[in-house]
Order: C-alpha cells, then structure tokens, then sequence
C-alpha cells in the first residue's frame, strides 16, 4: 500500500493544529487591530520600509550625513533671521551659520554634496527690512 493520501483527503499539520486549537481557546479573539486594515497599505512601499517601520516604533532616530545636517541647519537659520525682532539678530544668527558654511566648504564633510553658499547677509538684512515695511 502506498504511503500518498488521496487526493481531497483533509490533512492537518502541526502547524494547523496549533492554530486551530489556539482559536478554539479563543487566544486570537480581542487582538489588537484584528478585522482592521494594516497601517500604510496605501502607501507606496520601498525597500527599506521594515526598518523605517522598525525606527518609527522604537523611537529611535537615524542620524543625517554631516552635510544634511549644515542643510538643514542653514534652512532653519534662515527662518530664525527672517523671524528676528532686531536687525542686530539677523546678522548674528547669519554670520553664524555663514561661519559653519564656509568652514564646510573648506574642509569638506561626508554625505551628499553641500551645494549651499555663504548667504548674503547685507541682501537678508535688506529682505527683512522690506518685510518690516
């Protein structure tokens, strides 16, 4: 006699076994976001998206290249110049970021290229104080 089932024969394995039974217990019932969608199915998915995921849950934070980082800096320098009370605060906050801009272009830092220049800050000064009106 031959060891093969017939075909249409119901099989359970192992591994169905447990869970039918675990079901049974009623261990699935009460699952947090059971019979809701998964999160982000709408999302376009890359490669890296499980350890995005894996950050995001775990609150880490990944730390950006050296020259994101002067990017970002220099962006939020910019906002803090327009936003300054006193023209005094403009040239500082500028002259401050123009400092670390320069010392980057000289030195060079890893990550992407900077593409970012010195600003102008006697063109800022002006810009604020035409805001001012």
């Amino acid at each position: 006699m031959s060891d093969r089932k017939p075909i249409g024969m119901p099989f359970e394995s192992w591994i169905d076994r447990q869970i039918r039974e675990a079901e049974e217990r009623g261990e699935f019932d009460d699952l947090p976001g059971a019979g809701k969608p998964l999160p982000g199915l709408d999302k376009p998915q890359d490669d890296m998206w499980w350890i995005k995921q894996k950050v995001e849950s775990e609150g880490l934070a990944m730390p950006l290249p050296p020259t994101l980082m002067l990017r970002r800096d220099a962006e939020e320098a910019l906002r803090e110049a327009r936003g300054a009370r006193t023209e005094a605060e403009v040239r500082r906050v500028l002259e401050a970021i123009n400092e670390r801009i320069r010392e980057a272009i000289r030195t060079g830092l890893s990550g992407p290229p900077l593409n970012l220049m010195p600003y102008d800050v006697d063109e800022e000064i002006s810009e604020w104080r035409r805001a001012r009106g």
